[in-house]
């Protein structure tokens, strides 16, 4: 594992502050691994009023959505016949960088598992 990508559900976990997630956020310290939130995530979670400086304050790189990533999350969908370009970026990101996913979703983001074998999909318990 090269780093870990969070999707929107798992900022809801850390937002919170679930067991879980405060697992996770302790691994990933131990282990000082890189943590990206693509930024459309970042979008999707403030569809709520939220206060973001300790949540993104973990992430060492808010990634935007380039057109390679872009590209990547488009064949994506296509080939797996999804409907959620959110959950496909998050999925290339994550496999461009050999990371693992943290997400509320999981059955949502292994609909690209075709697509992106190497990406682990772990979950976070309900948002």
């Amino acid at each position: 594992m090269n780093g870990v990508t969070f999707d929107t559900g798992a900022l809801i976990g850390l937002e919170r502050r679930t067991e879980r997630m405060k697992a996770v956020i302790a691994r990933i310290a131990a282990r000082q691994l890189p943590v990206t939130i693509p930024s459309v995530v970042v979008a999707e979670w403030y569809r709520e009023q939220r206060d973001s400086r300790r949540i993104l304050a973990l992430a060492k790189t808010v990634e935007p959505v380039s057109a390679v990533l872009a590209e990547l999350a488009g064949k994506a969908l296509r080939a797996a016949g999804g409907s959620n370009a959110i959950d496909a970026i998050v999925m290339a990101s994550a496999a461009q960088r050999g990371d693992v996913v943290y997400t509320s979703d999981v059955e949502d983001l292994l609909g690209f598992a075709d697509v992106f074998p190497d990406v682990r999909v772990f979950g976070v318990g309900g948002p």
